[in-house]
């Protein structure tokens, strides 16, 4: 995934922690920075550090933090308004604050400043307080599963003349190993969201993988194929990480 993606993906997720009990605020932010550097909330003037922002925020009545993953035609977990859908698609990745008259849209844009700093600036914007259309934990799961296995019978299948190159084929492999939990969410989560959280992480990797394959050797009709399961499977991985994050404060069944 790339770096915006990865950003809102733990943003959301240890932010849901956070609010749910299961983390400190200063633990999250924390391994928020672990992971992408540095983090501030706002632009010059205006700009406050993420955790000092948060603090502000849940003072203010911070409910809830939403993923939203969009691309061109599929504006998931966006609602408008139309400005703050633009810088979220241009990013590729945003999230929703609820608050209990409004809403705010961070938008993860790279911070650096000088060669050694490198970190992340959410830019806020305006963003409509209505729910999104996206999927529950349970379809997205199922339909996870569906992608996954028809992107594995396309990509496996198509009479390449170099070949599936070993990383993906080994990935393509792998991913049914029970025992792997690379892209684990933050404690408090349903077990079912680490594991569909950890199924997309993994299958997005492939995804990445396969979109740099050489096509030399494949006709017109394996291209389009290649691309269709590619496209089919980085649309259920979206919807599985938006699933997953935004389940924290699903009924426990």
């Amino acid at each position: 995934m790339d770096d915006a993606r990865d950003a809102a993906t733990a943003l959301v997720a240890w932010g849901n922690a956070w609010l749910t009990g299961n983390a400190g605020l200063d633990a999250a932010v924390d391994f928020l920075e672990e992971g992408s550097g540095p983090q501030v909330l706002g632009g010059d003037p205006a700009e406050v550090t993420l955790r000092r922002g948060l603090g502000d925020l849940r003072i203010g009545g911070l409910s809830a933090f939403r993923l939203a993953l969009p691309v061109p035609g599929d504006p998931l977990g966006l609602t408008g308004p139309p400005e703050f859908n633009r810088a979220a698609l241009e990013a590729g990745a945003a999230v929703v604050l609820a608050l209990p008259t409004r809403a705010i849209g961070l938008v993860p844009v790279e911070d650096r400043r000088g060669s050694s700093y490198t970190g992340v600036r959410w830019v806020m914007h305006d963003a409509s307080a209505a729910q999104p259309d996206v999927p529950t934990l349970a379809e997205a799961d199922r339909s996870l599963a569906l992608a996954m296995r028809d992107a594995t019978e396309a990509l496996l299948t198509v009479d390449d003349v170099a070949g599936i190159p070993p990383e993906i084929a080994d990935e393509l492999i792998d991913l049914r190993d029970p025992n792997r939990d690379d892209h684990p969410l933050a404690p408090g989560y349903p077990q079912r969201a680490h594991r569909v959280a950890a199924l997309a992480g993994r299958l997005a990797v492939v995804v990445d993988l396969a979109r740099r394959m050489d096509a030399r050797g494949l006709d017109a009709g394996q291209v389009r194929r290649r691309d269709e399961a590619l496209r089919s499977l980085d649309a259920a991985v979206r919807r599985a990480l938006v699933a997953a994050c935004n389940s924290a404060f699903d009924p426990v069944p």
